[in-house]
């Protein structure tokens, strides 16, 4: 396993981190606590999660990844614990799941809420890491390519926001923060903020990048090696559409199948794309999933790649595919079906 540090802290994390949002849903809690054992005996000590996972949830199952971990994090104990990095992140509004908080901000009421039960769910008494799942205001994400107009309703609170982070932190209950499906303007905003007041600055951002959405490279990459920002980058896979099996149809039990609403891979050019770059990896010896996590795992950006699975040998692959290097003649070979096919699924 290889290893870095988290932009700005003394974190040390590995450069795959277990992406959690499977459990209690998809997995049971017997299987969550394998597949974090397994991930742990790799070496990886770096796990993601939220407060509104499980995927596909409701207002009967909301929280229960946390719990999953939590009880896993009780049964490995305290001094274990220490050992791991442990993020999660608080929901943003425009999402219709006002089941979770009412309401969904990131007001000072609203983030001691979401710290707190977290801290109760995820049986810690600290948060390594603490994200902002999406920005309160209506922006360009999930699936949207650009901005054409911009949410008149939103009041800029990012003073106040990391104003509440300062005193979560000097009370110990967070360590660091993040963003996620921010764009340049939020990035530079809070950047800016915690500058200007001396106030907690942002370590990561954690973003969609995958062969199939490089949309991070527009501008945002730029910013975060320029201001040592680092990239957890989501759905290296796709959605696991990048391991192919979407191809030739939607097998039963298969995430995309269970959530046919998730339809940012789903369209014509994904499949084009998609079966390109399976093409290339056949033709190299390679797996389309080691082709797809390796292309991620190269980009100097990208402090940690956030993988999923819902068994363990999903996860064995998965982890197994970060030993492949890419060549020069492939990573060609890869920007000219990007060429092709640019960014099918923003």
């Amino acid at each position: 396993m290889n290893y870095t540090t988290l932009p700005n802290t003394n974190l040390k994390i590995s450069k795959i981190c277990l992406g959690t949002m499977t459990f209690g849903n998809q997995n049971s809690e017997a299987e969550s606590h394998d597949q974090l054992d397994y991930a742990v005996e790799r070496g990886v000590n770096f796990i993601d999660t939220a407060e509104m996972y499980p995927i596909g949830g409701n207002a009967q199952i909301v929280g229960s990844t946390e719990r999953y971990i939590g009880s896993w994090l009780h049964k490995i104990g305290a001094s274990e614990r220490e050992k791991l990095v442990v993020a999660t992140k608080i929901a943003g509004p425009n999402r219709g799941m006002e089941y979770i908080r009412k309401p969904l901000d990131f007001s000072k009421k609203s983030i001691h809420e979401a710290v707190e039960l977290s801290l109760k769910n995820l049986q810690t008494d600290y948060i390594d890491l603490y994200q902002m799942h999406w920005p309160e205001r209506i922006m360009n994400m999930f699936g949207k390519r650009g901005v054409t107009e911009i949410d008149s309703q939103w009041q800029d609170n990012i003073f106040d926001v990391l104003t509440v982070y300062d005193g979560l932190i000097q009370e110990g209950k967070i360590k660091h923060i993040g963003l996620s499906n921010e764009n340049p303007y939020g990035v530079m905003r809070f950047l800016h903020e915690s500058e200007k007041h001396n106030l907690p600055r942002i370590a990561t951002i954690q973003n969609p990048y995958s062969l199939l959405n490089r949309l991070f490279e527009v501008g945002l990459s730029e910013i975060c090696m320029r201001e040592d920002v680092g990239l957890l980058a989501y759905s290296p896979l796709g959605f696991g559409f990048l391991s192919g099996k979407y191809l030739q149809g939607f097998p039963e039990n298969s995430r995309l199948k269970l959530f046919p609403n998730f339809t940012r891979y789903t369209n014509e050019n994904c499949f084009k794309a998609t079966q390109l770059y399976k093409n290339l990896a056949d033709a190299n010896g390679l797996t389309l999933v080691q082709l797809a996590e390796a292309f991620v795992h190269q980009q100097s950006f990208v402090t940690s790649t956030i993988i999923g699975a819902t068994s363990l040998a999903q996860l064995q692959e998965n982890i197994d595919a970060f030993d492949v290097v890419l060549s020069k003649e492939i990573l060609v070979e890869i920007e000219k079906i990007q060429e092709t096919h640019p960014n099918p699924a923003p």
